[in-house]
This record gives structure tokens, sequence and C-alpha cells, in this order.
């Protein structure tokens, strides 16, 4: 039976056109969203950075060998020279070897903050925006609880109370890095609860933990990816300055802010190498993640529009 208003010569035509259509795909979202990226120079200037950065701190040590556990006070404070690149800090440690010491503990700490805090403020603002109510109310008034307490002083009190190491570093900015991205993810889970494919889910008996697993969160992807290179960003800063104030993993291990704390002490003796590349590193990295974010924003924003 031939649908109303479809006159019976004109089937053959639909057919056809159908047909001639089968084999083409629809244009995917990946190629505009990676041209968009690309587009941004600031955003592959970022990823350039942090390509550096990882060979350098993972793959130069293979390279240029260095003692980076037992002092040396006997070439402590030495100049730039072809012996030791960037000279040598007040321990006798070559400062290049440093950099890259520090470098990897910094990035690995960086990268496991932002995978923890994205991950567990995801599902905690997923799971509060699509409950609604009362269990929305109650989640969200204990992000605004945390969120009141100074940072701060919360990294520093944490800090205090126990022996520094880089499980502790991970755990403690986590535990307060989750809190955006989970007032972010909450409320695009509000608009996309009310979605037509989320009713469908209702209607076809899913279970709530499965709509928000298999449909909150992927429609966030974007803007989770988005926030993760800024939680890298800020995760560096906060490693950076809780080593600054005397807080960051005891010697013989090292970071970028520890490096910093102990070389702004010889600032006015001129030993410029014990305190501008941990510095410059410090400032480079947060840049290039910033760069990418911001290009990541855009990808995003042009995939949004695409779907």
């Amino acid at each position: 039976m031939i649908g109303a208003g479809v006159p019976f010569e004109e089937v053959p035509v639909i057919k056809v056109a159908r047909e001639e259509h089968a084999g083409e795909e629809r244009p995917g979202l990946l190629k505009p969203t990676i041209r968009v990226f690309m587009e941004n120079r600031l955003a592959v200037v970022g990823v350039g950075i942090v390509a550096f950065f990882v060979l350098f701190c993972f793959v130069g040590p293979l390279v240029y060998h260095t003692n980076q556990v037992q002092a040396n006070p006997v070439i402590s404070d030495r100049a730039p020279s072809l012996q030791h690149l960037l000279g040598t800090d007040d321990a006798g440690y070559d400062v290049v070897g440093r950099l890259m010491a520090g470098g990897q503990t910094t990035l690995i700490v960086a990268l496991a903050v932002a995978v923890l805090a994205t991950s567990f403020g995801t599902i905690w603002g997923a799971v509060a925006g699509f409950a609604g109510g009362m269990i929305d109310g109650a989640m969200m008034r204990i992000v605004d609880s945390i969120l009141s307490i100074p940072t701060l002083f919360l990294l520093l009190f944490v800090a205090t109370i126990a022996t520094p190491s880089v499980l502790l570093l991970i755990v403690v900015i986590s535990g307060v890095s989750w809190l955006v991205p989970s007032r972010l993810v909450r409320s695009e889970t509000l608009a996309l609860r009310t979605s037509q494919y989320v009713d469908a889910s209702r209607a076809a008996g899913s279970r709530p933990a499965g709509i928000v697993f298999r449909h909150i969160i992927p429609n966030v992807f974007g803007t989770v990816v988005v926030n993760a290179t800024f939680q890298v960003a800020d995760a560096v800063l906060a490693i950076a300055y809780l080593s600054f104030l005397g807080l960051g993993i005891p010697p013989p291990a090292a970071n970028w802010g520890s490096m910093l704390s102990q070389g702004v002490n010889y600032v006015f003796a001129g030993y410029w190498w014990e305190i501008w590349p941990a510095g410059l590193c410090i400032v480079a990295l947060v840049v290039a993640f910033n760069f990418i974010g911001d290009g990541l924003r855009d990808a995003v924003e042009v995939r949004l529009q695409q779907r």
C-alpha cells in the first residue's frame, strides 16, 4: 500500500534516489574538529611544547646521564659549561638532569590529577544533574562547602599533617580539583536530561545509571576534555607553589617548584641558572596546556554546531 499523498508512479524515483544515497556516508565530525584545532596556531604550538617536555623529561635521561641521587657539594654552584650545560645547584646536582627528573614528577602528578579529578567530577556532576531534587541539592551543597574553603589553606593543612610524597600530592590536589568539572558537567546534564533520546531511554526501561553512563557522560565528553587540559595546567601550578613553600617531595626527589624555591635563595648571588630554567619550564608548560585547552574549546564548539 502506497503512503497517502505519494503517487504510484513516483515510488520508483524515490526508491532509486534512496539506493543512490545508500552508499554515501554522512560527513563525520572528526575531520572538521581536527581542522579547526589545527587552524589554531597557538594550540599547535602548545602541542609541540608538551611533546618537547615529554621527550625531554622521559627520553632525555637516556641520552644525558647525570647522578640525581647522590649530592656532590664539591661542584656546587658551578656556572654553565660543556660538562654541565646549565651549571650545578647548591647540592652539586646537574641542573639539566634536575630539570628532567623534576619534569617527570611534575608531569606524572599533573596528568594523574587531571584524570582523577575530571573523572570523579564528571560522575558527581552527571549524577547530581540527572537525579535533580533533593539529591542534586545535597550533592551540590557539598561542592559549595568545599569551594568556600581557600584552596591554598586546604592544601597546606593536608600537606603539613602528612609526609609529602607523589601519591599525597596526587590525592591532595585532586581533592580540590574535581569541584569545577562537577559544576560544569551538572549544568550540561540539566539541559541533556530533558532531551528526546533520554526520554526514549526512560520509556525503553533503561536504568538511571545506564542513562547517565551511556547517554549523559558521552555527550558532555567535549566539555570534559577541554576542562581536563586546564586541570593539568592548574595542577602544575599547584605542585609549584606547594613545593615552593617547602611542602613538596623531599630530596633526592625533585620537581620544578622545589628547584625554584632553592634557586630564590641565590638570585642575588648571580646564580641565574638555579632559578630561571625551572621558572621558564613551569611557565612554558602551563601556557602550553592553556593553548591546547583554547584550541580544543574552539574545536568542540564546531563539533556541537555540526551535530
